[in-house]
Order: structure tokens, then C-alpha cells, then sequence
């Protein structure tokens, strides 16, 4: 079984939390029993988490080693300039060593489908913020977070649009469905 599931903002992609008070978890959408997360997302990031009762396919999805294509939509501040995109597509000095290249593209608006986030993302009338789509093949602990800064356009707000071949297609936030495998 493989589940596509739009995690919400705030919420930790594991089904139990030690902290007091609880934080909110996987366990709080109904998911099937058996199914464990394929990959992270941050509790701060949103959209696409692939989740299965298949260990081999969760490996396949995960592993550094398939290099699954994932794609974000990225809320950065400020407007991307061409030699950001440019060192993005080209792969940025990271802390972990350099990146891989990304596939970036700069988006004119805020797409029509995305939902508002709760809370919402700081606003400056003096600084502007941009939209990116961003490829990236490597997964990184927040490498799409990291790779912006890297460039000088911190993320806002970051969402997975897409994971290999499945894509977040409608799904609203907390919501899933089976995918076929």
C-alpha cells in the first residue's frame, strides 16, 4: 500500500511524540495501521509525504541511493535574481558539502491552488517575496531551506508539490488517499 498525504504545517511526520504538551502527529489523521512515513518533512514544511506498510518501498522512496525526484514550492524573501537561479541550478556550497544541481524555476505569483497556511507567513512591505519551483535529488536535512540561504533568498514557507512520480495533485492539507504503486 502506498498513501499520499498533505501534511499540514506544525505537524511531526511520526505518529507519537514525547513532548509535553503533545505536538500534533501523523496518528491524528486517520491514517491506515502499519504505515510508516517514506522520507521527512519538517513539522515548519507542508504537502507531500509518501507513507506505506512496505519496507522495500519505503527504502526506494528514502534512500539517497534511488535519487527520487522532489519538488517544492518555495516562498522565499525577496525576488530571485538570474546568477541566484543560476548558482541554484549550478549547486551551492552547503555546511555538508556542495550541493547537487537543483531544476529551479521562478514563478511571477502565488499559485491559484495554494492554500493559506495557519499561521500565516510573516509579511514586510519593504521586502518582496518570490515564488520558486525547486527540483532537487538529493534530500538533505533541509537542503531546500539551506540551498536558498545559500543564495540569499531566505524560504518562508516551503511545500512539497511532488515525490518521483506522485504529485499532490488537489490533495488538501491533512488529507489522503491510496496511490497506485
Amino acid at each position: 500500500m502506498l498513501i499520499a498525504f498533505n501534511k499540514p504545517y506544525g505537524v511531526l511526520c511520526q505518529f507519537t511524540d514525547s513532548h509535553e504538551p503533545p505536538r500534533p502527529t501523523l496518528a491524528d489523521f486517520g491514517l491506515p495501521p502499519a504505515v510508516y512515513a517514506a522520507g521527512r518533512l519538517d513539522a515548519d514544511s507542508e504537502g507531500l509525504l509518501l507513507l506505506s506498510d512496505d519496507g522495500a518501498r519505503i527504502a526506494q522512496v528514502s534512500s539517497p541511493k534511488f535519487k527520487w525526484p522532489k519538488t517544492y514550492l518555495v516562498q522565499v524573501e525577496g525576488i530571485a535574481t538570474d546568477e541566484q537561479m543560476k548558482a541554484l541550478r549550478q549547486g551551492v556550497s552547503l555546511n555538508d558539502g556542495p550541493s547537487e544541481p537543483a531544476k529551479v524555476a521562478r514563478l511571477d505569483r502565488e499559485p491559484d491552488w495554494l492554500w493559506p497556511r495557519d499561521p500565516p507567513v510573516r509579511f514586510r512591505k519593504t521586502v518582496p517575496d518570490g515564488f520558486l519551483e525547486l527540483t532537487i535529488r538529493e534530500g538533505r536535512n533541509r537542503q531546500v531551506r539551506r540551498m536558498t540561504a545559500a543564495v540569499g533568498l531566505p524560504t518562508l514557507r516551503l511545500v512539497r508539490i511532488s515525490v518521483g512520480p506522485h504529485r499532490l495533485d488537489g490533495l488538501a492539507p491533512g488529507r489522503w488517499r491510496t496511490e497506485p504503486v
